[in-house]
């Protein structure tokens, strides 16, 4: 199994070689503690998105990062011959475009609401106060070297995977990201579409792939386009397989 497929859907477990690192793995949230993270909400009214907003845009300047609350977002890549591929999902308690805030750079990333979310859109020079204030750079720095490196290992994980590997990845790791109870089905938001477009894969591809799924009941297409998942374990199991 790979290290990032852990307990329950798809969380992020680390490895023996991991442990002991402290900070690297958890939330920012958990990582700031809740009196400072409460802090930081304040500089920022909370606003809502719906699913499929573009919350951050590869490319872009690094103007303000955002704190979610709730909900979940997908983080992609696209490189050089326009091929995306799925960095990261992000659930509640996260930051999201810290990293461009810590070099200086434009956005590295396409983050978009794979569910409905709310989010503090905090400006750079406010967060930068923040960190400074409290003394958060040195650990703030540790936690993104840690979130590059998952990010590393998944794209090379999946970087020559069969797309029914990927999509069962992507999938995971969205369900984990919503926090809907472990044991019951699992809604994803986004459609086929979408899902093909995160991982980088043609529609049909996708389809193809989720047509056995069905078949067997591990999946079925939900009202909105999206799709619930009903044996989460069967779909681990592609993933360790692949």
């Amino acid at each position: 199994m790979p290290w990032w497929l852990g307990r329950g859907c798809g969380r992020v477990v680390p490895t023996s070689a991991q442990q002991g690192e402290g900070t690297l793995y958890q939330s920012h949230r958990s990582l700031f503690g809740e009196e400072l993270w409460t802090l930081l909400l304040r500089l920022a009214p909370e606003r809502p998105r719906e699913t499929r907003s573009l919350l951050l845009r590869q490319g872009d300047p690094a103007t303000h990062v955002l704190a979610l609350c709730s909900g979940s977002a997908a983080v992609t890549r696209r490189d050089e011959r326009g091929q995306r591929t799925l960095l990261a999902v992000r659930g509640e308690g996260e930051l999201l475009g810290e990293l461009s805030f810590l070099d200086g750079g434009a956005r590295s990333a396409t983050v978009i609401a794979a569910e409905p979310c709310t989010v503090h859109t905090v400006p750079a020079a406010d967060f930068e106060s923040f960190i400074n204030r409290h003394n958060l750079l040195h650990a703030l720095a540790r936690h993104a070297v840690g979130r590059i490196r998952e990010s590393e290992e998944i794209r090379q994980e999946l970087a020559t995977a069969p797309v029914p590997v990927r999509l069962a990845a992507a999938l995971l790791r969205l369900a984990d990201a919503s926090k809907q109870p472990l044991g019951l089905p699992v809604g994803i938001r986004l459609t086929q579409e979408e899902l093909a477009q995160i991982i980088g894969a043609s529609r049909n591809s996708v389809v193809q792939s989720l047509t056995p799924w069905r078949t067997e009941g591990w999946v079925r297409t939900a009202t909105n386009g999206g799709l619930v998942l009903h044996d989460v374990e069967r779909l681990r199991r592609v993933v360790e397989a692949g």
